[in-house]
């Protein structure tokens, strides 16, 4: 088989994964968590391991977490299953444990525009520039400034 650097190799990995048991399963799971959950359940909660019996244990924040989650785990349970078919877990056990940090959430674009700075807001950014010897950084300073006072920052550079 020649090797194609473009082709994705997740099939590859699952493939490679499978060898490994019910374990296997847990990437499946992970994918899935999040959806099934919500955002909210995900901060929280977050599958740690399958055990022997396909059982899921899942790792929470806290044990006040694992409480509550006990008595949905039949509904968490469910989603899980109508999403992944057979390779959902067999069963639900949540306890305090480690879970990963959350990482920054994507930006959404602004939908505000940037003022367009007036004739007195431009001079008034010439000036503030004016002692900076570099051409492009003198025009690049210029240009913050008079935005910035286009937006009513007025802040001192």
């Amino acid at each position: 088989m020649r090797f194609d650097p473009l082709r994705p190799i997740e099939d590859d990995v699952r493939r490679e994964l499978s060898r490994f048991g019910p374990a296997a399963g847990l990437g499946d799971i992970v994918a899935a968590w999040p959806e099934c959950v919500g955002a909210g359940i995900a901060a929280n909660a977050w599958p740690a391991r399958l055990a022997r019996d396909g059982g899921l244990h899942v790792s929470t924040s806290s044990s006040a977490w694992a409480f509550e989650l006990t008595h949905l785990a039949a509904s968490i349970l469910e989603r899980l299953q109508e999403r992944l078919g057979a390779s959902a877990p067999a069963s639900l056990k949540f306890a305090p444990g480690p879970i990963p940090e959350r990482g920054t959430e994507p930006v959404a674009a602004s939908k505000r525009t940037v003022p367009e700075p007036t004739e007195a807001d431009r001079a008034q950014g010439a000036e503030i520039a004016a002692q900076i010897e570099n051409p492009e950084l003198r025009a690049a300073v210029a240009r913050a400034a008079e935005t910035s006072l286009a937006a009513g920052t007025n802040r001192r550079i």
